[in-house]
């Protein structure tokens, strides 16, 4: 019943998305510094749980996807950049 998301629309996320975690955390790089599939956490991004909970607020304003703390996906769903684009985008054509 669950529609396949298009590879174009997760690429058309990817800068977006970026975006809006650079924005949130006021981090000083551009958008695509943040590679697609480069961890978010630890040797990638090296973000840390307070700034997933930024993200996910500013994520959940956005785009109005259900990210809550206690999901078990989450650390799926903030593996990568594209995970997140993933997710997005599968929660954006429901």
């Amino acid at each position: 019943m669950s529609e396949a998301i298009s590879p174009q629309a997760v690429e058309a996320l990817l800068p977006e998305v970026a975006g809006l975690i650079i924005s949130a955390l006021n981090l000083d790089m551009a958008a695509g510094e943040i590679e697609a599939d480069a961890p978010l956490f630890g040797d990638g991004l090296g973000l840390d749980s307070i700034d997933v909970l930024e993200v996910a607020l500013v994520i959940s304003k956005q785009y109005g996807c259900q990210l809550k703390s206690d999901n078990e996906d989450n650390i799926r769903i903030f593996s990568s950049l594209r995970a997140l684009s993933t997710y997005i985008a599968s929660q954006r054509s429901k």
